[in-house]
C-alpha cells in the first residue's frame, strides 16, 4: 500500500497547490508508515514529472496520453482510475482546486467510495486516520473517518498544508510511465477557457506579502496609508469583507470564506478583529502580524506577532522606517 498524491498542471504549468498536496501526502504517509507516490497527468509532461521527482517520494508515476493534452473530467477520471487500480493506494490525496472539484467526486464514485473534501488537518488514532474538515464557514471542525478498505479519497484546503514544508529528496525519485488506455469516444466534453478565480490584475493567492485592512481603517480616505505600506514591502493590498462590501476596495481583494484563500509568506493584518470568516481565508500564512487597539481581538490568537496599538500610529512609523532603509 502507499499514499498517492495527485498533482495538477495546466498547460504545462504547475498549480501552486500541487506542492501543498505533496506536503499533505508526505505527512499522511509518515502517519501510516508507508510510501508516498506522486502522479502527473497530461500529455508531454515528462519534464514536470522530473520536477516532482525532486521531492521525497518513493516514485513518480506518469499518466500520459495525447487525449490528456487538455483537461476533461472524463479523460482525467479514466486515466486516474487506471493509476489507482494499478497502484492500489491506501489514500489518494488531491489539491482542492476547481479542476479537482470537477472530477474527484466522479473518480471516488467509480470506486464506490466517498470523497472527504477540503481537509485542514489529520491525525492517526487506533481506529485509523481521522481527517479534519471545517463546517459552517469555519465555525466548527468535524472529525471524519472513512470505513472500508482502500482507497480513501481526500482533497486538501488551500493554505492548510504549507508547501514549503514538503520534503525534498537527496536524490530524485524514479519516474515510471503507466500505460493509459483511452478512447476519444469516451470523452464526452470539449475544453474551453479555464475558470479564473480572480478576473482582476492581481492573483492574491500567489502574492508573497499581503497588507490587509479591516474596519479599523475607519474611512476610505485612509486606504492609501495601507497601500503605501504594501508598496514599500513589495506586497499587495487586501481587505476583510466589510471593506469590500463598502466599495472601498474591489471584491477581488477580499480575503475570507466568501473571498480568496491565501497563504503568503507575510500577512499583515491592520485593524482586523479576526472573525472566523476572515481567518479561514488567511490562517495558512507563514507569518501573521496583527495590529489592533483591542488586546482581546481574536486575530491575536493566530498571530505570530501582535502589536496592541493604533494603526494610525504604527503604520506611519513603519512607512518611515521602510523609506529610510530604502533611501527614499
Amino acid at each position: 500500500m502507499s499514499v498517492l498524491i495527485v498533482t495538477e498542471q495546466q498547460g504545462g504549468k504547475w498549480h501552486k497547490m500541487s506542492w501543498e498536496a505533496v506536503a499533505a501526502g508526505q505527512q499522511i504517509a509518515r502517519l501510516l508508515e508507508t510510501a508516498a507516490v506522486a502522479a502527473v497527468v497530461g500529455s508531454g509532461v515528462e519534464s514536470l514529472a522530473a520536477e516532482v521527482a525532486k521531492y521525497e517520494l518513493a516514485e513518480v508515476v506518469l499518466a500520459g496520453h495525447e487525449l490528456l493534452q487538455d483537461y476533461t473530467p472524463d479523460g482525467f477520471t479514466l486515466a486516474l482510475r487506471q493509476v489507482v487500480e494499478t497502484l492500489r493506494p491506501e489514500v489518494v490525496v488531491l489539491p482542492h482546486t476547481y479542476q479537482v472539484r470537477d472530477f474527484a467526486p466522479k473518480l471516488a464514485a467509480a470506486f464506490e467510495k466517498p470523497l472527504v473534501s477540503d481537509i485542514v488537518g489529520l491525525r492517526r488514532e487506533e481506529g485509523g486516520l481521522i481527517f479534519v474538515r471545517q463546517l459552517f464557514q469555519g465555525k466548527l471542525n468535524a472529525d471524519v473517518s472513512v470505513e472500508g478498505g482502500w482507497p480513501r479519497f481526500v482533497s486538501v484546503q488551500s493554505g492548510a498544508f504549507r508547501a514549503d514544508l514538503a520534503e525534498m529528496a537527496a536524490t530524485p525519485a524514479a519516474v515510471r510511465a503507466i500505460d493509459i488506455a483511452l478512447e476519444a469516444s469516451r470523452i464526452r466534453t470539449r475544453p474551453h477557457q479555464p475558470f479564473r478565480e480572480s478576473k482582476g490584475e492581481v492573483d492574491l493567492s500567489s502574492t508573497p506579502i499581503i497588507v490587509s485592512v479591516g474596519r479599523g481603517i475607519r474611512d476610505q480616505e485612509n486606504i492609501p496609508l495601507a497601500e503605501e505600506l504594501a508598496k514599500l514591502l513589495g506586497g499587495e493590498i487586501a481587505a476583510s469583507r466589510p471593506i469590500c462590501d463598502s466599495g472601498w476596495l474591489p471584491l477581488e481583494r477580499q480575503i475570507g470564506s466568501s473571498g480568496q484563500t491565501v497563504a503568503p509568506k507575510l500577512y499583515l493584518a491592520l485593524g482586523i478583529s479576526g472573525a472566523i470568516q476572515h481567518v479561514v481565508g488567511m490562517k495558512g500564512s507563514r507569518t501573521i502580524v496583527a495590529v489592533n487597539k483591542d488586546s482581546s481581538a481574536p486575530i491575536f490568537e493566530i498571530a505570530d506577532y501582535g502589536i496592541v496599538g493604533d494603526l494610525f500610529e504604527v503604520v506611519p512609523a513603519l512607512v518611515e522606517v521602510l523609506k529610510e532603509s530604502s533611501g527614499g
